[in-house]
């Protein structure tokens, strides 16, 4: 367990640099063991807890999986042998489920637990396993467990309901090393789709239309490993341009893709916030109160629903009131918490009513969920007094270095342990070789 104190009213300033995307890395280093030959090195990956958990998961089914001095990740899948994998991972993250469409392609078996993950509503793996059935996987579910099994996986057409990123990730993994072609209709357009095929077809895949609603995938017989970086990630970008944006401060995000995000900086443009852009920076300059917006999260190119969080936290007191509909997860069970901070939120099933307020307050808070986490700090920055996060060890499964990211722009934030942790990326780590 650990918290984090945060003393707030310090406006932000500086330069921050934006880690890897959380998102790609996952399905990028499972990807990394389908390859045969050779092994992958991935560069820009971040050191956040859901990475750790991905690795052990596969050091579990005998893949080879480290960190060097440089902080380069290294895969090698060749000696991938086991198709069982341990309930006390995969229990911990939705990502984790990636491992079966790894395991149907490369070994014609898989016995992956039901995921966990954070706690914001319903998110079956339907569709992840009726598309395995129709790539022709027998599929049962015993016990908790998807069993899966068949000789080889064959090409199929398949309809991926709500535009599942999940879904159309696995379903890429698994349809790589198929016989066959398989087309993907509706599938996901995320920035982490796309960086997934770009890496996939440099492994040999023949992978086209990611980043369109349909993706045409022709199996191959074998992929090699290579060289790869991630892209940067566009929710640790949106989550720091927030908290510069509440804070009324001034701060340079560098290492991050505009074009990612277009959707939140208009949302904040909206919100009077300055926004300067660059090739690969943006400069977010906030200096009066800012104004009430309407947000409606969609699938991209809409905005994320990874950024609703943040967004009603600055909206906690902006001038006047917001409406922000939330259409793809039950996302607001944190709300109890910015309440406790004098936030004036009303929810109505899948809409928050947020009427802004002059000040915040600091308090005690429970971190539910990733996300919330970063709307907790965020709101803890604008607040009078101190606020106390509990539950921190949530928030570092997808930001690396969250606090000292704002220790290094000016804001008063310090960590507590209760309990001393193990650091799974020192070189001495269980991930060494």
């Amino acid at each position: 367990m650990a918290r984090l104190i945060i003393e707030g009213g310090r406006p932000l300033q500086g330069t921050v640099n934006i880690s890897g995307a959380k998102n790609s890395a996952l399905a990028i280093i499972v990807a990394a063991a389908l390859a045969t030959e050779g092994e992958c090195v991935l560069e820009n990956v971040p050191r956040v807890g859901d990475v750790g958990t991905i690795c052990l998961i596969l050091r579990s089914l005998g893949v080879e999986v480290w960190f060097d001095k440089e902080g380069l990740l290294h895969v090698n899948g060749r000696t991938l042998s086991r198709y069982q994998a341990p309930y006390h991972l995969v229990r911990k993250m939705r990502a984790s489920f990636y491992t079966a469409g790894l395991l149907l392609a490369r070994l014609g078996r898989a016995e992956v637990p039901l995921p966990g993950g954070c706690a914001i509503g319903s998110r079956p793996v339907d569709y992840h396993i009726r598309g395995f059935s129709q790539m022709g996987a027998e599929v049962t579910i015993e016990h908790g467990f998807m069993k899966a099994a068949c000789e080889r996986l064959k090409g199929t057409h398949f309809y991926i309901n709500r535009s599942s990123v999940g879904t159309t990730v696995n379903l890429m993994i698994a349809a790589s090393l198929s016989e066959g072609v398989t087309v993907l209709e509706n599938a996901a357009k995320e920035p982490e789709v796309v960086d997934l095929a770009i890496f996939l077809n440099g492994m040999g895949a023949k992978i086209r239309g990611a980043g369109t609603d349909v993706i045409r995938i022709e199996g191959v017989p074998s992929l090699r490993g290579i060289e790869y970086s991630i892209i940067p990630d566009r929710i640790e970008a949106g989550t720091f341009m927030c908290a510069a944006a509440i804070t009324g401060g001034d701060v340079t995000l560098k290492n991050v893709v505009p074009e990612h995000l277009r959707a939140p900086i208009l949302k904040l443009e909206e919100a009077g916030v300055t926004i300067e852009k660059g090739a690969t920076e943006l400069r977010v300059i906030a200096s009066d109160r800012l104004l009430p917006i309407e947000v409606e999260t969609t699938p991209y190119p809409g905005f994320p629903t990874d950024l609703q969080q943040p967004f009603v936290a600055c909206m906690t007191v902006a001038d006047g009131t917001s409406v922000i509909r939330e259409t793809i997860f039950d996302r607001f069970r944190y709300v109890d918490e910015l309440r406790r901070m004098g936030a004036d939120i009303k929810t109505e099933r899948e809409t928050a009513i947020i009427r802004g307020v002059p000040k915040l307050t600091g308090a005690p808070v429970e971190i539910t969920d990733l996300r919330a986490g970063a709307a907790l700090a965020i709101a803890a920055l604008a607040a009078e007094g101190t606020t106390e996060l509990y539950g921190i060890e949530i928030l570092d499964r997808g930001y690396e270095g969250f606090e000292d990211k704002l220790r290094a722009l000016g804001a008063a934030a310090k960590r507590e342990e209760t309990i001393e942790g193990i650091d799974i990326f020192a070189a001495e780590s269980p991930l060494q070789a």
